[in-house]
């Protein structure tokens, strides 16, 4: 059975998967989505951006036959040439285990066989089995950060090419996506935290189960076994939909035999604040959480904040909501929705930038809007609107009286609204809660991702269907804060007969 990079990469965000992608049916993965899609395309890119400034030998094998492209890759660094693309480096597990470990190997490792394809094998001088000369493995991520787990990975490659030209490369590279071409890595740090993954990744294939569901949205929605999972989860009723339940907090609920919603709603406070990852705020609020979901209804949080903090209704209201494609570091899309309680009128501005240099006309635009409105309060969700808004004022040098006043109307609907109701819901995320009030989009399949797919579709074919789309859900989205900011207000002035005006 072949370990390589990719399964010991997704091993480290989730256990679960590589089990699946080496036991399961594979039929049964979902299709990828479109901002899977674009990262694939993004990180292909990147590499290709990196490699051209270097010339190459790539080994010559027949596709997925890894022994000959090991013996090709062998024959290019027996030849002494300065940089490999996609060398192919094979090693018995069992190998690299008694060569490191003081402890009895067991016999099944013989089944596994290590597979390193690192982006670039680096000529060196040193004494290695082919002369005066030895390699060093670098890797192309995509990520700006050396995380741990690309660390891991680069260090997995070295101990691979160890074993094969017969002495530890003195170091590993990472090549990021940031202005620094290289980040070099530990590998007296690194190695054996790798070697401690690896063994720990083969128990969990030896297993005959998979291991526990867990999701974590942020990692999970990318992953092609998320229905699977999620189904499993949902049977379950498992404690990771819970918002709040992090990998961290779940394990110390475990240990106290707190395995289900029931058991969590019954809790004391008092029993958890002093765990790791809780405290005297996140345990209440927690509790709350599953009383909610276990009930099916709102519930009001402890320490509701005063009545002067919580949002009000005005004669006119403005919606925010801002679509923006990261990689072009561009905010092409402002979505204002003016509410007129008095006049009974609703209108929604779209100011769009059919293209990136078109970003300070549609930001004079959003400020002509906004201070025809001086008193109106800006209702958006989350902090990016507020950011993106100051950041903006920077890059065009707007002057502090013009943007400042338009800040301080800004606020934010989803602080308001987790630090003073648990809804039944699994996630805070305006799509959930929207739906839960009964909210739909005109496009049900459509989030954040997709459009910035379609964004970059646009830029490519001039399609204006796509740009039609974005602008829908961007109106939508303004609607449907509109919706959880009414249905907030409402809530809160009916539990508690606060009059909110």
């Amino acid at each position: 059975m072949l370990i390589n990079a990719e399964l010991l990469l997704q091993y480290q965000r989730c256990q679960r998967r590589p089990f699946l992608d080496t036991h399961a049916d594979r039929s049964q993965r979902d299709v990828p989505n479109e901002l899977l899609l674009k990262l694939q395309q993004d990180k292909t890119i990147h590499r290709q951006g990196i490699l051209a400034h270097f010339t190459c030998h790539k080994p010559d094998y027949p596709q997925g036959n890894w022994e000959k492209g090991h013996a090709a890759t062998l024959e290019l660094m027996q030849r002494g040439v300065e940089y490999i693309h996609q060398g192919v480096l094979l090693i018995n597990y069992q190998e690299l285990a008694n060569a490191t470990s003081e402890n009895i190997v067991s016999p099944h490792y013989e089944r596994y066989t290590l597979l390193s394809r690192p982006d670039l094998l680096v000529k060196q001088p040193g004494q290695s089995c082919f002369g005066d000369w030895m390699y060093v493995p670098a890797n192309i991520e995509l990520g700006k950060r050396p995380k741990q787990e690309y660390q891991v990975v680069a260090a997995f490659h070295a101990l691979v090419l160890a074993m094969v030209q017969k002495v530890a490369p003195s170091t590993a590279w990472l090549i990021l996506r940031t202005k620094k071409i290289d980040h070099p890595v530990d590998l007296a740090k690194w190695a054996p935290q790798t070697q401690q993954v690896l063994e720990d990744f083969i128990q969990v294939l030896e297993s005959p189960d998979a291991p526990e569901v867990f999701i974590s949205r942020q990692k999970c929605n990318l992953c092609h076994w998320y229905s699977q999972c999620y189904a499993i989860a949902q049977s379950q009723k498992h404690l990771s939909l819970l918002p709040g339940v992090t990998p961290i907090r779940y394990n110390q609920l475990q240990s106290l035999s707190i395995t289900t919603l029931e058991s969590l709603a019954n809790t004391s406070p008092i029993t958890l604040e002093n765990l790791v990852g809780f405290d005297g705020e996140v345990a209440p609020k927690l509790i709350v959480q599953a009383q909610s979901a276990l009930q099916r209804r709102p519930f009001i949080l402890p320490n509701l904040p005063s009545i002067e903090n919580i949002t009000i209704t005005a004669p006119v209201e403005l919606y925010f909501d801002i679509e923006a494609q990261p990689d072009l570091d561009l905010n092409y899309l402002l979505g204002v929705l003016v509410v007129d309680r008095q006049a009974n009128t609703e209108q929604f501005y779209s100011f769009l930038a059919e293209r990136p240099e078109e970003e300070e006309l549609i930001w004079q635009q959003f400020l002509d809007l906004v201070w025809q409105y001086p008193e109106a309060p800006i209702y958006h969700f989350c902090v990016y609107e507020f950011d993106t808004v100051k950041r903006l004022a920077k890059l065009y040098r707007t002057p502090y009286s013009s943007v400042q006043p338009v800040l301080n109307r800004f606020v934010d609907v989803y602080e308001q609204l987790t630090q003073s109701v648990a809804l039944p819901i699994e996630s805070y995320a305006l799509k959930a809660i929207a739906r839960w009030l009964g909210f739909e989009w005109r496009d049900k399949e459509v989030n954040g991702a997709k459009c910035i797919y379609w964004y970059d579709q646009w830029l490519e074919t001039g399609d204006r269907t796509l740009l039609e789309s974005i602008q829908s859900y961007n109106e939508d989205d303004c609607r449907a804060t509109r919706q959880v900011k009414d249905w907030f207000v409402n809530f809160v002035r009916d539990e508690y007969g606060w009059r909110l005006a």
